[in-house]
């Protein structure tokens, strides 16, 4: 049974990074008929912020990607929050101390913050391990009586894992390959601090054992760690399960990992909802992206399917999906493109569903409007938007007459015959009864043959009585929408307007 874990700190808002790692194990989970748990994973307390761990939640719940054991949901293997299992670290820490694999240090932040100054003013780079540990204030180095002493008598201390000498440590990565490491380019890493808290190496390990997951599924940024870690299944003799490292999510120039830093400066959020303690961050949903857009590009930011397809939904994804598939390098975030997905998305959106949200925007704007009629209207204008919140800009005209007509549009299109020719068209258009857009355009288009006068002058004045502006789509469906009503006067306060100006 495959059980994949996506294991968040709650220290600020999920970037989508984050997000893209819980995607990817939750559809590995659901191809496999396996378990998506979430684990929070809350060790270092020092960089907790309020609110991390419920934005969490929300963004995975937006997103549609459904937890099958966690803090919310429970499970057999809880408790999901690490703070909350402190107690049971401990006795691993002791187990590897026990059995030679760790050991207690005794060495203050201070001493070691001077032994990294000595190191640099050397040009090198100090490092807590086995050529040094027998120097320092630990339990390899000192007497049994002494540091014994020094526990009873409460001295702070850390446990540290024990770095074997000069040993090849060799594993698998199944999205990087066979990777050996030299255990003398490794440090002995703290695994318990002074606090009572395990770090991130001891407690992911024992909670992944703990709660029986079979993949390991995490950022490229881990990809250093893994030797450790390997280590530590060992130590404990353990089976560790299988891992892979997912590459990262560059800056659109592809110099580097993205950062909320590079979306600000590029007008594009990082995150995927907003983010609303301390220094706010804008996020996807409240800039108008849907969660299937947006997860559907995210998808593809490093994985792709071998084919020429594009545009997934969850269940294709998931029948799709495949560690195999996933890409090594890293992979490039394109704005333009994020928008396209969103752009694909809402064309797929009935008119009806684009209506009712349309309304939540006209009603802003002082204006109200049956959904039926806004039915017609989202349908006029979808294909030119790439988001709900821009139909207004495309459909403002539909709602308030010109109050003001384009210098621009009038110079070039607008000429001595428009007026005369916009009155003739006014009063064609009095005596049409089926104001559909067919028979408009029928009606019209017969009367300027018959005329034999250019329809580009006709077509441009209707237009830019109506308008204001030369924009827009079809003019026939535009001034059916209007009404006869509505289009007359239009186009009468344009040729008392236009014509004073003139």
């Amino acid at each position: 049974m495959v059980r994949v874990r996506f294991a968040p700190s709650p220290t600020g808002p999920l970037h989508i990074g984050g997000v893209r790692t819980a995607l990817y194990n939750y559809l590995f989970a659901r191809k496999h008929n396996g378990t998506f748990i979430l684990r929070i994973e809350d060790t270092d307390q020092t960089r907790y912020v309020e609110g991390a761990e419920e934005y969490i939640f929300e963004s995975l719940d937006w997103c549609g990607i459904k937890v099958d054991e966690g803090v919310r949901e429970g499970g057999p293997y809880g408790p999901y929050r690490q703070s909350d299992r402190k107690n049971i670290y401990r006795q691993y820490a002791e187990f590897l101390i026990n059995k030679g694999h760790a050991y207690y240090a005794f060495d203050t932040p201070e001493e070691l913050e001077m032994l990294r100054k000595k190191y640099e003013s050397q040009k090198k780079t100090f490092l807590y391990n086995a050529e040094v540990r027998n120097e320092l204030k630990n339990s390899l180095s000192l007497p049994e009586q002494q540091w014994k002493e020094m526990i009873n008598s409460g001295i702070p201390y850390v446990i540290r894992y024990r770095m074997p000498v000069n040993e090849e440590i060799s594993f698998d990565d199944l999205i990087r390959g066979h990777i050996t490491v030299n255990s003398s380019t490794l440090d002995d890493k703290v695994l318990f601090k002074s606090d009572g808290m395990p770090t991130y190496h001891l407690a992911n390990i024992v909670d992944d054992h703990l709660m029986k997951i079979t993949h390991v599924i995490r950022g490229e940024e881990w990809l250093p760690s893994l030797p450790l870690h390997v280590m530590l299944y060992r130590s404990f003799e353990w089976e560790a399960p299988l891992f892979a490292h997912l590459p990262l999510i560059l800056k659109p120039d592809g110099k580097g990992k993205l950062s909320k830093r590079d979306g600000d400066k590029m007008g594009f959020p990082v995150f995927p909802l907003y983010w609303p303690y301390g220094e706010t961050a804008r996020g996807y949903r409240e800039d108008g992206y849907y969660p299937e857009a947006f997860v559907n590009m995210l998808a593809l930011l490093g994985w792709n399917p071998g084919t020429e397809q594009e545009i997934f939904s969850m269940e294709e994804l998931i029948k799709e999906f495949s560690l195999e598939r996933i890409h090594k390098a890293g992979s490039r975030f394109d704005p333009v493109k994020a928008r396209w997905f969103n752009h694909v998305w809402l064309q797929k959106r009935s008119n009806n569903q684009l209506a009712h949200e349309f309304s939540e925007i006209i009603k802003g704007k002082g204006y109200s409007c049956d959904i039926a009629r806004l039915e017609t209207l989202v349908g006029l204008i979808k294909e030119r938007v790439d988001f709900v919140k821009d139909m207004w800009d495309e459909a403002y005209f539909f709602f308030s007459p010109p109050e003001s007509y384009d210098s621009d549009a009038l110079r070039k299109k607008w000429n001595e015959e428009s007026p005369l020719l916009l009155a003739e068209v006014s009063n064609l258009l009095r005596k049409i009864e089926d104001f559909t857009p067919v028979n408009l355009e029928k009606n019209v288009r017969e009367w300027i043959e018959k005329k034999g006068c250019n329809s580009g002058t006709i077509m441009h004045a209707l237009r830019i009585a109506v308008v204001g502006k030369l924009k827009g789509p079809g003019i026939f469906d535009i001034i059916s929408w209007l009404g006869k009503d509505e289009t007359l006067n239009r186009i009468e306060k344009a040729l008392a307007t236009i014509v004073q100006q003139s």
